[in-house]
């Protein structure tokens, strides 16, 4: 019930959004019992989002691009990668399909009493569509999301999901962009940056927002970088703003 208070209160900041079009304005919502907050500024159909705590570089550029470019921006109130649900913890990312879900919650705890996992699926279930009809933007608008790699990930690991791939030798293979557009990613291949096309669902759907997002026809794109490359992710998102229609 709480969440759904939350839910509303959502709706009714994005309704009257138009009323201070210029003026930076701040609320939350809640997802699975985490607090994310919202910070709008201005006008526009543009999403972004920072889902893992541990990112801290992704979220300093978030914080820093929403001060000059409009749209609405969703900040995870988390310090670590995973967040706690019920009796153990889950990957914010990895949730955003039932199997997705399903996975994160028996990779953290592998033993689940008779009949409480499905009901832990169900809550996902419902508290994830209410967060996304918040969250996901209108045909006119882009989701971008944010991300830092410190563990070796690099743009090489996607290439199996990529139906495009555009990789300049003079980049870090650790920085990169996700687009689930076409027209992005033409766009985005002239660019400095690298750049894959990720625009059909893999057999295994690991939960993750891309794929979500690519469910629902939204433009999806995934800017990644290596941990403590602030100017970097900033000029990619940056980048992003001014050439993408």
């Amino acid at each position: 019930m709480l969440n759904k208070l939350f839910f509303i209160t959502i709706l009714s900041f994005l309704c009257g959004r138009g009323v201070h079009e210029k003026q930076i304005s701040n609320s939350f919502i809640t997802f699975v019992g985490t607090k994310f907050n919202l910070v709008q500024n201005g006008e526009s159909p543009n999403r972004y989002i920072w889902l893992h705590g541990d990112e801290q570089t992704a979220r300093m550029a978030l914080e820093y691009h929403m001060k000059f470019y409009n749209g609405l921006a969703f900040f995870i109130q988390s310090e670590t990668r995973e967040i706690p649900f019920k009796s153990t913890i889950i990957d914010p990312n990895r949730i955003f399909s039932r199997n997705g879900a399903y996975n994160t919650l028996r990779k953290f705890k592998p033993g689940w009493e008779r009949g409480t996992l499905k009901m832990a699926l169900d809550e996902i279930d419902r508290e994830r569509e209410h967060f996304l009809d918040v969250l996901m933007p209108n045909k006119n608008g882009r989701l971008i999301s944010l991300h830092n790699n410190f563990r070796g990930y690099n743009v090489n690991r996607e290439k199996g999901n990529s139906q495009r791939i555009s990789i300049k030798k003079d980049e870090n293979p650790r920085d990169f962009i996700i687009c689930t557009d076409e027209s992005d990613f033409e766009i985005l291949s002239n660019s400095p940056y690298n750049v894959v096309l990720q625009n059909k669902i893999p057999e295994k759907d690991d939960g993750s927002l891309s794929w979500e997002a690519l469910r629902r026809n939204v433009r999806y794109l995934n800017i990644e970088t290596r941990l403590g490359y602030l100017s970097k992710q900033k000029a990619m998102l940056k980048y992003i703003e001014e050439n993408l229609n």
